[in-house]
């Protein structure tokens, strides 16, 4: 049976540029799209790891609607022809780990910024259409982080929920690095906003609130770098596997909302596939009623652990650590991120479904299974020698 977009219309076949096809999000995009769609994707990336089993073998279902394109976007004449030949272009490409927005500011600011320019330039001139996706960073901190600790202004949504239309971007002085990546993710945002305004460029431009799950980021020195820092899921996983304390960052004050990555890609697909809908418009994606600090992430995910691994968790489950020795000097944070979904709802009828707790439990059923075992081996190395 033929499928329809959310006003009735057959949607027809279309072709896909996909940028950064080969991360977390875009393998979990690529997999929706051949499971459930008809559409084609160039899958556009430096990696396929997390896309292997989507390109091989030869006789998967949906052989020869996705073809991958092992190319870097920052010097690759190739890119415009891709973009070219398809009816949408989707760029995730970015470097987006906290860790190195104050230690790699300049690689952020060009990942983030100076590389999607061509990637926009090609889609205002040949009228493609583009998703792009930005991140909740561009809010920076929250009205009501400003207000005196006993305000009960800090109780009043106005001061905190964040709106796509409404909200003020407020980001940390010069000093702090950290806002590097806010910073080029707002600018390539405006660019963006400006090529609509003045060229007719067709765009939608997505803000992800913390998407988790499986093959989220990386485990260091099991497959990434043994000296790299992780986004803070993949950081507590990791010390869950090796049964370390999880490290709390200026305690864990931090307060974040965590939404499924299978409930978001729900949401990037009624993107795609309803145009006229969605262009013109920004979306926030995330999940307000998960919302925890980043101590009450901790505290479950330790619990979640002991019920997948059927392990003991160890006597000290957290130990707290400074901003300036986890992630280095020009280190800030933003207080509170929490979407305001009127948008979203209003334009494509979408909401999450996914709790906490279980998405914690799909995660970290995932990650015991995929690592548990090479993490024991490369702690038992040593020992052997």
């Amino acid at each position: 049976m033929a499928r329809v977009d959310l006003d009735g219309n057959t949607i027809k076949p279309m072709t896909i540029c996909m940028i950064g096809a080969g991360g977390f999000i875009g393998s979990h995009l690529c997999e929706k799209l051949m499971t459930e769609t008809q559409h084609t994707v160039l899958a556009v990336d430096v990696y396929n790891d997390k896309i292997k089993h989507l390109l091989e073998p030869d006789s998967l279902p949906w052989n020869g609607r996705i073809q991958f394109h092992r190319l870097n976007i920052k010097n690759d004449s190739r890119l415009e022809g891709l973009i070219k030949c398809s009816d949408l272009t989707i760029n995730l490409a970015a470097i987006c780990t906290p860790a190195d927005y104050n230690t790699r500011p300049l690689d952020t600011i060009y990942s983030n910024f100076i590389d999607a320019l061509p990637v926009v330039k090609y889609c205002s001139e040949n009228n493609k259409r583009l998703i792009h996706f930005s991140t909740c960073e561009v809010y920076g901190k929250t009205i009501g982080s400003f207000l005196p600790k006993d305000s009960p202004l800090r109780q009043d949504p106005a001061y905190y929920i964040l709106k796509e239309d409404t909200s003020p971007c407020i980001f940390g002085s010069v000093e702090k690095q950290r806002w590097s990546y806010a910073c080029a993710k707002q600018l390539i945002e405006r660019l963006i906003y400006a090529e609509g305004a003045e060229n007719g460029l067709e765009f939608t431009i997505v803000r992800p609130f913390n998407w988790i799950g499986p093959r989220m980021d990386f485990i260091p020195g099991i497959d990434g770098p043994s000296e790299g820092v992780p986004r803070v899921l993949a950081c507590f996983s990791n010390n869950l596997l090796r049964r370390e304390p999880l490290k709390l960052v200026d305690g864990g004050e931090s307060q974040r909302t965590f939404i499924y990555i299978k409930d978001a890609i729900e949401a990037v697909l009624l993107m795609i596939e309803n145009p006229a809908r969605a262009s013109g418009h920004i979306f926030n994606v995330g999940n307000p009623n998960n919302e925890v600090t980043v101590r009450q992430l901790a505290e479950m995910m330790t619990q979640v652990y002991s019920k997948v691994s059927g392990e003991e968790a160890i006597e000290s489950p957290t130990i707290d650590v400074s901003s300036k020795e986890f992630y280095g000097e020009g280190y800030d944070d933003s207080d509170k991120r929490i979407p305001d979904m009127t948008i979203i709802n209003k334009q494509l009828g979408w909401n999450p479904k996914t709790s906490l707790w279980d998405l914690l439990e799909s995660t970290l059923t995932y990650q015991h299974r995929t690592y548990a075992e090479a993490i024991k081996q490369a702690i038992a190395k040593p020992s052997a020698n």
